[in-house]
């Protein structure tokens, strides 16, 4: 009986254990330092894929933006060109709060997308509208940027739908 307790015990602090994840502050100390003012601003390219909720490749897509800012107000024209022919775009409005977060808008964007940065991470989390067979779908993005250098950045997204993920985007992004 002994055995089966332990084995039970054992099993719970694997599990809870593996429960934790990334926090925002364990990127306080990487570097370089993420300022979207700095990073955001001017021509980028980048290239993306969308995964399902089991990470079955599902799209290919390249994105064309344009950002500039005027104090702490700024703007991301997106053009994204995905592998099936789709075309979209989409316009972030964005502001830098005098905390250092950030806070943003767009016209497929549900409400205010929340962010905030530690070293060379962002953390920002929104919900979007995602039409699929002509059903609009409102998902929420626990979306994270890490920059590798002053040049480049990677995006990993997260998208769930009451709690359950339900697929993910993986971005690169290159300033011009």
């Amino acid at each position: 009986m002994k055995k089966i307790i332990l084995l039970g015990l054992s099993c719970l602090v694997l599990l809870l254990g593996g429960c934790g994840s990334a926090s925002l502050e364990d990127y306080r100390d990487t570097s370089p330092a993420l300022h979207l003012d700095q990073f955001f601003d001017g021509k980028l390219k980048a290239y993306g894929i969308v995964l399902d909720r089991s990470g079955t490749l599902i799209r290919r897509f390249e994105v064309d933006l344009l950002a500039h800012w005027q104090g702490d107000n700024g703007e991301i024209k997106e053009w994204f060109v995905f592998d099936d022919g789709e075309r979209t775009t989409r316009t972030w409005q964005l502001t830098k709060l005098s905390d250092g977060s950030y806070q943003g808008s767009a016209e497929d964007v549900v409400g205010i997308a929340l962010g905030r940065t530690r070293g060379a991470a962002l953390f920002w989390q929104y919900q979007l509208e995602i039409p699929i067979d002509g059903e609009i779908y409102e998902v929420t993005l626990d979306d994270w940027m890490f920059l590798l250098d002053e040049k480049r950045l990677f995006n990993k997204t997260e998208m769930s739908k009451f709690g359950f993920k339900v697929g993910e985007v993986i971005l690169y992004i290159e300033k011009q």
